[in-house]
């Protein structure tokens, strides 16, 4: 699998700044030209806990809090960048990142970055992950952080069953699902399978296996798909493995990689995704707010119904589709709490804008990219963050609470909110090393419309208003840009899409205005000339 998006580094040469940061020395002290970054309220710096009498269940969000604000247990998100969970240190203390990125330049007080990178050309987010975990820094980094008895907690987005070796041997808790079981359920044709069981049913379609044009047609016939077709491949990145087949000439656009595989055929229809976090705990599921996907923009994304980012706003789901997706997650993650999950999942729902039926699309049994958001809703805010409760489970900390009251309540809450984000790719097909890149930081709109950078900062929950936003640089100067290649992440509590007439969704035009004053900040020297054939460091040539 060629490593993409927010899990793919590249040849980095440490910078000035990346050779002296916050947590690199033993010492531990700040860098005294490093840029000025503002904490706010955090987690960080309260007092230990002191125990929990008889460590009985914890009764009420307010004990909910006070056991996660006063941790004395070193918990780790490990990555190529912290995005997926940024701003979790707000509410657990003792929480940090490491990361192979570091996109403050050494200002963050919670992210970790090696000093020294020697070039590996990473094949995946897990080769990433698995390298970060090995590496002398890091392991002297969490060494100095652990108490006497105690086994760190380790998340991340990918990792196999070479990590879960790495950690068995360091003594570190991997706080997720067995390799085993994730690779399983990772299957768009198992979810499909379980989903049928409960009767969280996918748009029609077959499980079947094809090795030309005239089988998918027969096929279909008989299933009374059609001839306008989604088919998708087990495993890898929606973008990537899913094609539209409407023709001969589609079907050999893509004989490649379909033919003899067994592979997912639906009947093509006029949907709008929806994604939806949950965790399954011990006293059942609870799930987070509904947003729409960005998909395939153009101006986002080279890839064709690849993922670009994520909206939560009032009407993404309301009435009676909200209470038909929400039980339709609430059945998927019974199902797998009877195939031994437990924690954090995300489910694609797809809604038929012509018939208002709600489909189950895919299973993600992981933390993802819409976790940035779930994160920071009003409902969050109010009790505590989606990720808390998968803690909870792997920090075997027992509650006796209504988690149903918490469905509720972070339905009404969440409904109110305003979120979004874009992952900004590269879409030019030309290798370039990045010269001049856009900062980490808030930005905002002047009086004139430009997006202006206001000052370095943590994470994007402070931001106010629409006019304001936040960009995670991904890669910065020094690091190379291709086609497909993540830039950064822009978050805003603006609405970034719009819906055409033909239903299809768009970009609005202050979402393109925010993409085009981003992309400008971007400069970079071509590696070659293009019509030589390269290998970029990093990067897989084929």
């Amino acid at each position: 699998m060629t490593p993409n998006a927010l899990s793919k580094p590249h040849k980095r040469t440490a910078s000035a700044a990346s050779k002296a940061r916050p947590g690199s020395n033993k010492g531990e002290s700040f860098v005294a030209d490093a840029p000025v970054v503002n904490v706010a309220t955090d987690a960080a710096y309260a007092p230990a806990d002191t125990g929990r009498p008889g460590h009985r269940p914890l009764r009420n969000m307010s004990e909910l809090r006070h056991f996660f604000r006063t941790n004395d247990v070193p918990i780790y998100f490990a990555g190529a960048t912290p995005f997926n969970l940024l701003g979790i240190d707000r509410w657990v203390r003792n929480f940090s990142y490491i990361a192979y990125y570091d996109a403050w330049d050494g200002a963050h007080p919670r992210v970790f970055t090696p000093q020294h990178k020697p070039y590996v050309e990473f094949q995946s987010g897990e080769d990433i992950n698995n390298w970060l975990l090995e590496n002398a820094e890091v392991r002297a980094f969490i060494d100095r952080r652990r108490p006497r008895g105690v086994r760190p907690k380790i998340a991340m987005v990918f990792f196999d069953e070479e990590t879960e070796r790495i950690c068995d041997e360091l003594g570190y808790d991997l706080i997720l699902p067995s390799t085993h079981l994730r690779e399983r359920l990772d299957s768009k044709l198992v979810t499909t399978r379980l989903g049928n069981e409960v009767g969280a049913a996918s748009v029609p379609n077959i499980l079947t296996n094809v090795s030309d044009w005239e089988e998918v047609t027969r096929a279909a016939a008989r299933a009374g798909l059609g001839s306008d077709l989604v088919i998708q491949t087990p495993y890898g990145d929606s973008g990537k493995t899913t094609f539209f087949v409407a023709s001969a000439t589609d079907w050999n656009k893509h004989r490649k990689e379909i033919a003899g595989q067994d592979v997912k055929v639906m009947r093509r229809i006029n949907n709008r995704p929806v994604a939806v976090e949950a965790v399954l705990t011990s006293r059942g599921t609870v799930v987070g707010p509904f947003m729409s996907e960005l998909t395939g923009h153009p101006k986002l994304t080279p890839y064709r119904g690849g993922w670009c980012g994520n909206e939560m706003y009032p009407e993404v789901l309301a009435g009676e589709l909200r209470a038909k997706a929400t039980e339709l997650v609430r059945r998927l993650g019974d199902r797998l709490a009877a195939e031994g999950y437990r924690g954090f999942f995300e489910v694609d729902v797809l809604v038929d804008i012509d018939s208002d039926q709600v489909y189950l699309g895919e299973l993600n049994p992981r933390i993802s990219g819409a976790s940035s958001i779930t994160n920071v809703t009003a409902g969050a805010y109010a009790d505590v963050p989606l990720f808390a409760f998968h803690l909870l489970e792997f920090m075997d900390v027992e509650f006796d609470f209504d988690l149903a009251e918490i469905n509720d309540r972070w339905g009404e809450l969440a409904a109110v909110d305003v979120w979004s984000q874009m992952i900004i790719k590269e879409t030019s097909p030309a290798v370039e090393r990045i010269e001049a890149a856009a900062p980490t930081g808030q930005y905002y709109l002047d009086d004139d419309g430009a997006l202006v950078f206001r000052r370095a900062a943590l994470d994007w929950h402070q931001l106010q208003n629409e006019s304001e936003a936040f960009f995670l640089r991904i890669y910065g100067v020094g690091d190379y840009r291709w086609k497909g290649a993540d830039l950064g992440v822009l978050v805003t509590k603006a609405r970034l899409q719009k819906t055409l007439p033909s239903g299809a969704s768009a970009l609005t035009i202050h979402a393109k205005h925010l993409v085009d004053a981003i992309r400008s900040q971007y400069s970079g020297t071509p590696l070659v000339p293009p019509a030589r054939a390269v290998r970029v460091p990093g990067v897989k040539s084929s």
